[in-house]
């Protein structure tokens, strides 16, 4: 029975997105509502389905657990900007400078001018 219900939802989902494109000639709103009626019908039918309430748990505790995060305040999330900014500049001379050596020396070995 749960497989059974598994495919009428899957079923549901590909109804709503062939109405889109079976109401070609409709205003754009009826043809989104088409497939939201079947998206919706479809999540209707799966969440009886062992895999939909397993699903629609681990949406609830995924929302309680997204409570629980502190988010830093506005003066750690500019400071912490601050650092990643000031390393990456860092970051980027010193790459510009290995850069320029090694140039310089391969132009040397070969006897080369600038």
């Amino acid at each position: 029975m749960n497989n059974f219900k598994l495919g009428l939802a899957f079923i549901l989902m590909i109804t709503g997105v062939a109405g889109f494109y079976y109401l070609a000639d409709s205003a754009m709103v009826i043809r989104v509502i088409s497939v939201l009626m079947g998206f919706l019908l479809a999540a209707a039918i799966a969440l009886f389905t062992t895999q939909g309430r397993q699903f629609y748990a681990f949406c609830k505790e995924s929302s309680e657990e997204t409570k629980k995060v502190v988010w830093p305040s506005r003066k750690e999330t500019i400071q912490t900007s601050g650092v990643v900014f000031a390393f990456v500049v860092a970051m980027a001379l010193f790459l510009w400078l290995i850069d320029a050596g090694l140039l310089s020396a391969v132009k040397l070995m070969m006897d080369q001018e600038y």
